[in-house]
């Protein structure tokens, strides 16, 4: 037993020489290139070892992948956020340029109307801004920023691009205070452009109504007539809209029916008036003296 154990452990230690097994290592190497390169036997096992290897090759790669597809859906977020912010920000200028732009244009179309009415009257006018309305009930008056060194004098008509809007009750300097067609103290004489008929329309306080108290049942009036201004009093230019007739109430026994008319002119509604100068004030030098009784 002891014999055999020191054979075995004589051959243990009597090792291949290193060049011998180099030798042969080449030998096999070189055989099994030419193997795989004439005939290509190895393939299928670089195959087999390829598909055993990829689950490696994945799990080696994936905390890299997944790091990158983090990266980029941050980068993509934060992009996504910062476009919608610029597009925010460039919607919210669009639209306010959009409503500037809409002011303008509405602007625009008023000063067009108000200087296409302004050529109807052939004497001097001028275009004025409202600075402040004056908002005590059944007080119809607003105040216009110009005054006597432009030559604004009281009586002085007023006039947008619909029809008559009232005249000047007292100057200062720099501004104007103006009472309209609508205010209770104000008179005004017209004509029905029908028939020519002459009357006088008073306000209500109600910047959406008129009252023509002067005329009787058996007066020529009917619902739509055109009231136009008469031109008489020489404050107002002849033959331009101050209403239209909306009601006609005719009452037995009453020496007078009950006529209301609408403004033609925006009342409630107007940014510039024009003031007019009519030729009679230009030849007395800035203004005639028909003033409106003031309170």
């Amino acid at each position: 037993m002891n014999a055999v154990g020191g054979i075995a452990g004589t051959l243990g230690r009597r090792r291949i020489p290193l060049g011998l097994r180099f030798l042969l290592i080449s030998i096999v190497s070189a055989s099994l290139m030419l193997l795989d390169h004439r005939e290509e036997h190895l393939s299928r096992i670089r195959q087999a070892f390829s598909i055993l290897v990829y689950p490696i090759q994945v799990a080696v790669d994936l905390p890299f992948t997944g790091l990158r597809w983090a990266a980029r859906v941050l980068s993509d977020q934060t992009a996504l956020l910062e476009e919608n912010a610029r597009l925010k920000s460039e919607r919210l200028d669009v639209n306010v340029r959009l409503q500037r732009l809409e002011a303008l244009g509405a602007e625009n179309n008023r000063l067009r109307a108000m200087l296409d009415s302004s050529a109807r009257v052939s004497d001097r006018v001028l275009v004025v801004e409202i600075l402040a309305v004056d908002l005590a009930p059944y007080r119809q008056r607003f105040t216009i920023n110009r005054g006597l060194n432009d030559d604004v004098y009281v009586g002085q008509a007023l006039l947008d691009a619909s029809g008559v809007v009232g005249q000047i009750a007292h100057v200062d300097l720099f501004t104007s205070e103006a009472v309209l067609i609508s205010d209770p103290d104000h008179a005004l004489p017209v004509a029905v452009n029908r028939n020519g008929l002459r009357t006088i329309v008073v306000g209500t306080g109600d910047s959406s109504r008129l009252r023509l108290p002067y005329l009787t049942n058996s007066a020529d009036i009917e619902p739509g007539d055109l009231l136009v201004s008469s031109g008489l009093g020489g404050v107002f230019p002849s033959g331009y809209p101050v209403g239209r007739v909306l009601e006609v109430h005719r009452q037995p026994g009453q020496p007078f029916a009950q006529v209301i008319a609408e403004p033609a002119a925006q009342l409630d509604r107007d940014r510039e008036v024009l003031l007019v100068w009519t030729a009679e004030d230009a030849a007395d030098g800035y203004g005639s003296t028909n003033a409106v009784e003031t309170p």
